[in-house]
């Protein structure tokens, strides 16, 4: 973790995370660059307590295959474990998977660790992990994790601790899938069962697991008290080094000045999201600090591509270039972040610098408008979620479209709420997010834009374009990594075209940090790594 004091430190890009490791290992000699460290002889860490962490949003669901959201995903990430994972360095490394290798071009092998048990005491072989796949896969549940493995043909268990995944084509990024904490999280298969169960007598799928998750991870559930709190404790019998807190609580606190007092007096140990105005204060405390990491996520204000007047690319590109993102980085962002040309962030795979982006051009947007038959501006909303940022963008946006007599309403929607109503495709114009946690460009561009994947999957800008889905399935199909990125190249050029989003920036991680945590850090795609965490206690 990177610690700051009066004055906002701005961190080198993350090192380009590789996908294509046919297996891993080796041990991690380098220094932490995202560890946070105690004032030398005046602290001394010790084991055990609760690590308290106040943030914007609850968890929507904490059934992995049922959930799209970070709050969801950072909690499910200490109950489960995925077959692999990335470190700290963006390198695939084992988890509940000791290696694997692509014997063929349509098939990988994964060799299990032994002697993991679920939290119910439940066994975790190769029956497990394709009874997972299976889930993910079926219909039935319709998981918005399933775009993830819609190359997968058939799971098969070679032995006990053995398994095969056969793809319909080759497909390099499937290790890299796997690590996903929604997609590749594995789940009890009691917990499976249940909740099938629960399904024949009419309950909703994850009715049982959304409620009572059951994984082989650090912490397990406690309790959750839905818009209140999380509560997770320590895991007794990880098959792991255990973590070393005895319990997690996640507070809900949706103010930001409640969050920053939760800080400063000792309520909270971390605090998320820290909006980059407040930086500065988080930054003075006497016993915190602001924690900044890089990402490779996305911000974005995204329109719905089906309803007019956004059904016509004009219209998308005028309001493209009427938004000068500069603005929207430095004044409400205070700088920090990397500008976006496009969806994929520096450090994925397939990004490109050389892809030359929609420049702000009042201007010229004014004439695509005209063109567009709309020269006297038309009346539309934009939504957001009750993030102070967000907001604040959305105002910034209801001002500058006033230039091209575009009357914007700004609309604010609780958390939940606001991610089903874009999944259905009742907005005009919104706001949102998309992290990258597997560090690939399929991740990054397949789910958000292909025609496949409207609504909860990803594709809440409703985007419908057979050559973009084209080049799509081909960046999928192309085994050839420098074939890929030039695929990915070419998918960057048409999604500037395209304008289905003002691509905005990718954002600096920021939390605001108690001194008495050590061990705290953040990775690429937002997700809060506890394992290592302690508490100390000032002497």
């Amino acid at each position: 973790m990177v610690r700051t004091k009066k004055s906002m430190l701005f961190l080198g890009l993350l090192l380009v995370l590789s996908v294509f490791a046919v297996a891993c290992g080796g041990e991690d000699t380098s220094t932490d660059p995202g560890s946070s460290d105690g004032d030398d002889g005046s602290q001394e860490a010790a084991e055990g307590g609760d690590l308290v962490i106040a943030w914007l949003s609850d968890a929507v669901t904490l059934d992995p295959h049922g959930s799209n959201d970070v709050p969801s995903s950072n909690v499910l990430n200490n109950i489960y474990d995925t077959l692999v994972t990335f470190d700290k360095n963006g390198e695939l490394t084992p988890s509940l998977a000791t290696d694997w290798n692509m014997i063929d071009d349509h098939t990988w092998e994964f060799n299990l660790r032994e002697g993991v048990t679920f939290h119910d005491g439940s066994e975790f072989n190769a029956e497990v992990v394709k009874a997972n796949m299976e889930r993910i896969m079926d219909p039935d549940i319709a998981s918005q994790r399933a775009f993830l493995y819609e190359m997968v043909e058939e799971v098969e268990v070679v032995d006990e601790h053995t398994v095969r995944f056969i793809t319909e084509y080759p497909f390099a990024a499937l290790p890299a899938h796997l690590s996903h904490s929604g997609g590749g999280s594995m789940i009890s298969p009691k917990a499976i069962e249940e909740d099938y169960a629960a399904m024949e007598e009419g309950e909703e799928p994850g009715s049982v697991i959304g409620d009572n998750p059951v994984g082989t991870g650090i912490f397990k559930l406690d309790s959750w008290t839905p818009g209140d709190e999380i509560v997770l404790v320590r895991n007794e019998d990880f098959w792991g080094e255990n973590a070393k807190l005895d319990s997690v609580t996640w507070k809900v606190v949706s103010e930001s000045l409640a969050r920053i007092s939760e800080l400063d007096t000792g309520y909270a140990h971390i605090i998320h999201p820290v909006s980059p105005s407040d930086i500065t204060r988080v930054d003075s405390m006497a016993e915190a600090h602001l924690n900044a990491q890089t990402s490779t996520s996305l911000s974005y204000i995204g329109f719905n591509a089906e309803k007019a007047p956004f059904d016509d690319v004009r219209v998308r590109q005028a309001i493209s270039m009427a938004i000068n993102k500069d603005d929207i980085i430095d004044g409400i962002y205070e700088g920090t972040g990397v500008p976006a040309i496009g969806p994929i962030a520096p450090g994925v795979f397939g990004y490109d610098d050389t892809v030359t982006p929609i420049e702000y051009d009042i201007e010229k947007a004014k004439e695509l408008l005209a063109e567009a038959g709309h020269e006297d501006g038309f009346s539309t909303t934009i939504w957001t979620n009750d993030n102070p940022d967000r907001i604040q963008m959305a105002e910034y946006v209801q001002d500058k479209l006033g230039d091209l007599n575009i009357e914007v309403e700004v609309e604010v929607l609780e958390w939940g709420a606001y991610l089903d109503s874009t999944a259905n495709g009742q907005h005009d114009m919104f706001i949102l997010g998309w992290s990258t946690p597997t560090a690939d460009a399929d991740y990054a561009t397949y789910a958000l834009f292909h025609s496949d994947n409207m609504g909860p999957a990803g594709n809440r800008t409703f985007l419908a374009d057979e050559e973009l889905d084209a080049l799509l399935d081909q960046g999928r199909q192309e085994s050839d990594p420098d074939a890929r990125a030039q695929v990915y190249k070419e998918v960057q050029e048409k999604l500037v075209e395209l304008a289905p989003m003002v691509y905005i920036h990718h954002q600096e991680y920021l939390n605001g940090v108690s001194d008495k945590v050590d061990g705290f850090w953040v990775d690429a795609g937002g997700i809060f790594q506890l394992q290592d965490v302690t508490l100390t206690e000032t002497e």
